[in-house]
């Protein structure tokens, strides 16, 4: 009996073990959205060799200080360069800066330029619309409106402490990004934290990659889970 109640033991034991080393199951996917990660591994990804990873689930990239981060790289998704899309994903962030490159140019070194839906474990960044040739876009709290000469009119839309204090730090937040035309919104949470409307001749991208920021800097690590898009060219 006694050797039968510990084989049991063990068992359960040995089952518990293994069920909380498994990833969270992914969210399901919403009407009319598709999955960008399956995971389990980098499958439709490609990056800097060496610097992503998928652990617990999450698409992940980390510096230590033995291991810093000299220069930025991005992580490029391969399913296409959309226009007009809906792209909802979660992200957690401990130390460092990081982003969601979207309608961008991809460059050499695993190098970007374009829209970056900007993330940072500090104050100024998370929830900006930043571009990297005219850097901030559209700051938090406002919605930004640029004409073809590339002249600005701004309109608050929130108080930028407010809306930063609705993210949760060193947690997981949801990040939603709908671009459509040249309008283009970003939520945190479900809370909207920038807009922008971009005519600017030359500079207002139509479309391009989406790709996933690794930041140099002091020791950072960023992690991503539950990414999906719909793309929204046949809707009003």
């Amino acid at each position: 009996m006694f050797h039968r109640l510990s084989c049991i033991s063990c068992a359960a034991l040995w089952l518990a073990a293994v069920s909380t080393a498994q990833p969270a199951p992914a969210k399901p996917v919403e009407e009319g959205f598709v999955s960008m990660f399956n995971g389990r591994d980098l499958t439709g990804w490609e990056g800097k060799p060496g610097w992503w990873r998928v652990e617990d689930g999450t698409i992940t990239s980390e510096s230590t200080p033995e291991k810093p981060c000299p220069t930025a790289h991005y992580l490029m998704w391969r399913g296409g360069k959309p226009a007009d899309f809906d792209l909802r994903l979660e992200f957690k962030l401990v130390g460092g800066n990081s982003g969601i490159q979207f309608r961008s140019r991809e460059l050499p070194d695993w190098d970007t330029s374009g829209y970056q839906a900007d993330i940072e474990d500090g104050e100024q960044w998370t929830g900006c619309l930043f571009e990297h040739t005219r850097g901030g876009v559209s700051m938090r709290g406002q919605h930004v409106t640029i004409a073809p000469d590339g002249a600005r009119t701004v309109t608050a839309i929130g108080d930028p402490a407010a809306l930063l204090a609705r993210v949760r730090r060193h947690e997981w937040n949801s990040y939603r990004i709908v671009a459509r035309g040249p309008e283009l919104t970003l939520e945190i949470n479900g809370v909207v934290m920038a807009r922008a409307t971009d005519h600017q001749e030359g500079l207002a991208a139509k479309d391009g990659v989406i790709a996933l920021q690794m930041h140099p800097g002091p020791p950072m690590k960023v992690q991503f889970r539950n990414l999906r898009i719909k793309l929204l060219k046949d809707e009003p």
